[in-house]
């Protein structure tokens, strides 16, 4: 497999309502790994990549002294374990300062510091002294004249926002006000912002089946799948920004419509269980690339069109040491050794790459999928689709192996590189996925490798997805056991009955 570095990105020039800065993407840094880069291994990758916002779960200070004079801004954590000390004693919270902040800055660009993780729903027992260690901490930093430099917030599980759809109807969890009131007097006082943790993946789960897949990916849809606020008329295109708006809407509710959001962790897992099929390469691409794209092109949402939520991607590398489900491991963007998990699909998006890889990349048949999806989607491939498969023929060089799923990777591949990669043309109804793995064999060259590039017809066909209107239904190839099947009608019938 060739191993290409890829540079996340990024600065998008856009009014952002969380600051006098630029709205962008940053990263989480986990550290549940059996083999954890040393500090500065992690700083040479976040230099490599163009990542200038990340989020520590701690204040490690070896991590600390690393990211000194790099102008990287960090986000340092308080975690849970610590925080009913310091919520109870104002002398614990500025010791803390004390010890994890002040010997850093400014040489370390501290900008936030985030007390707990989820508190209100993982740790409720401290609830009631989350505000307490809040202001204790903002205290410490105005005594040490560091308030206006670095705001001191705390991440919050999207969980605690009631009746999330529509968002205008949207509201916390009513057993939390005694609690939220007055976090939110807090963050406005101080000109802080909310910190939100959104995971579509999760929603996407929990919908069992009422939300779409495309809905929770970005996926382009259809006017007719688009979700609809009927108290407000705002049409909604993704989860992301559903959740987004609903807390907007929870924070008016409690009558505080000034106070920003920054999104601290989002992402895809890019493997899972057996019972987890949609944690995949595929989607977790898809995602984690839509978001960026739509953070930095300054999208916003449909309550607040143009301004976009800052966001930290969960997460840089893969923790395998979490434990849980095998998609708690798989959150990452990288390896331990730098490597990237998959090549992120930013062309168009206006970033800074430090080294785009993306034309190196393959689309091809899903291990597993359907046999009887893939020929169809082969079918529509050779014939709408436009792609030659003359290579496919008996004696050509790609005829072997004979079998579906080698000849539906090349078809795929080919059209992939004819519509140069972009976004929603390596899907073929869930039947196919993106790899880095060059999967030319023999004589038999894929479009994309290395010496070629492959001859198409000018078209405007676009692979079938899930919101595809394609109607053309002209068949080329139908595989038996071991043979080729020329038949017009019955590819008909096959690609038909699956795609309509």
């Amino acid at each position: 497999m060739g191993l290409f570095f890829l540079a996340l990105l990024l600065m998008a020039i856009s009014a952002s309502r969380a600051a006098d800065e630029a709205a962008f993407i940053g990263v989480n840094i986990g550290t549940s790994l059996s083999d954890m880069p040393d500090p500065t291994q992690v700083v040479a990758l976040l230099k490599a990549q163009q990542i200038h916002h990340v989020r520590l779960y701690d204040a490690n200070q070896a991590m600390l002294l690393a990211l000194a004079n790099t102008g990287i801004r960090v986000i340092v954590s308080i975690p849970n374990e610590q925080l009913l000390g310091i919520g109870q004693s104002n002398a614990t919270a500025a010791n803390w300062v004390s010890r994890n902040i002040l010997p850093h800055v400014p040489a370390t660009n501290i900008t936030a510091i985030a007390v707990g993780s989820e508190v209100l729903t993982a740790l409720p027992n401290a609830a009631p002294i989350l505000v307490s260690a809040m202001n204790f901490i903002h205290s410490a930093l105005v005594a040490s004249k560091l308030d206006s430099h670095i705001k001191v917030s705390t991440p919050h599980a999207s969980s605690i926002i009631l009746d999330s759809f529509p968002p205008s109807q949207a509201f916390f969890n009513r057993t939390l006000d005694p609690v939220m009131v007055p976090l939110l007097k807090f963050l406005q006082s101080t000109g802080s912002f909310l910190m939100l943790n959104v995971y579509p993946y999760y929603d996407y789960i929990l919908a069992n089946g009422a939300i779409a897949l495309d809905y929770a990916l970005f996926r382009p849809l259809l006017p007719t799948k688009e979700a609809v606020d009927l108290n407000t008329l705002l049409h909604y295109t993704n989860v992301f920004d559903a959740v987004v708006d609903a807390a907007y809407f929870a924070m008016s509710y409690l009558n505080f419509t000034n106070i920003p959001i920054t999104v601290t962790e989002s992402g895809w897992p890019s493997k899972g269980d057996v019972n987890e099929r949609d944690a995949t390469l595929d989607n977790a691409n898809t995602y984690n690339s839509n978001l960026i794209k739509h953070i930095i092109n300054t999208t916003g949402t449909p309550k607040h069109p143009g301004i976009a939520v800052s966001t930290y991607i969960y997460e840089l590398y893969n923790e395998d040491e979490r434990p849980g489900r095998l998609s708690e491991k798989n959150w990452g963007l990288f390896d331990a050794n730098g490597v990237p998990i998959y090549i992120l699909h930013l062309i168009g998006s206006g970033t800074l790459l430090a080294n785009d890889t993306t034309n190196q990349t393959f689309c091809v048949a899903r291990e597993g999928a359907d046999k009887k999806m893939l020929q169809a989607a082969l079918d529509w491939a050779c014939g709408p689709g436009k792609v030659d498969c003359s290579s496919l023929l008996q004696g050509q060089p790609c005829y072997e192996p004979d079998t579906v799923v080698a000849h539906a990777s090349y078809a795929f591949d080919a059209y992939y590189h004819r519509m140069a990669m972009t976004d929603g043309t390596c899907n073929f109804n869930g039947v196919a996925t993106v790899t880095t793995t060059d999967p030319s064999h023999g004589p038999c060259i894929f479009p994309g490798s290395a010496g070629r590039n492959g001859t198409f017809t000018n078209s405007t066909s676009h692979a079938p997805s899930f919101n595809s209107t394609t109607s053309g239904c002209r068949s080329h190839f139908w595989h038996g056991e071991d043979f080729y099947i020329h038949s017009i009608l019955l590819g008909v019938v096959v690609w038909c009955a699956a795609y309509l």
